[in-house]
């Protein structure tokens, strides 16, 4: 990543279950390396879930919130699902104003 942004992986025991961990300032700067990130790792992933943790997402902006959302989108096409847990107050207020709770699996 260029920016402040992180992505770890790791797999669940079952193998159905690709968790992201998103970590740092998530804006314009990194919005499309992490989109194209994600989708990429859910496309070549055997997983049926790709779970992104976004409790240590420091900032969030609607750009990258719209990245988000393509990625989810491209997730979809390849039979993957993709949600977010654990936001962090910052994205869990964006969540919230934005309406986007319902797409991305979380009851807030």
């Amino acid at each position: 990543m260029s920016g402040s942004a992180m992505i770890a992986y790791e797999t669940s025991r079952d193998g159905i279950t690709l968790r992201a961990a998103l970590a740092g300032e998530l804006d314009l700067a990194d919005a499309d390396e992490v989109r194209d990130n994600l989708a990429a790792a859910a496309q070549a992933s055997q997983c049926q879930v790709l779970e992104v943790d976004v409790s240590n997402v420091t900032f969030i902006d609607s750009y990258a919130l719209g990245a988000l959302v393509s990625a989810r989108n491209t997730a979809a096409a390849a039979g993957v699902t993709l949600t977010l847990v654990n936001p962090s107050p910052p994205v869990g207020k964006a969540i919230q104003v934005t309406g986007l709770s319902v797409v991305f699996g979380l009851s807030l």
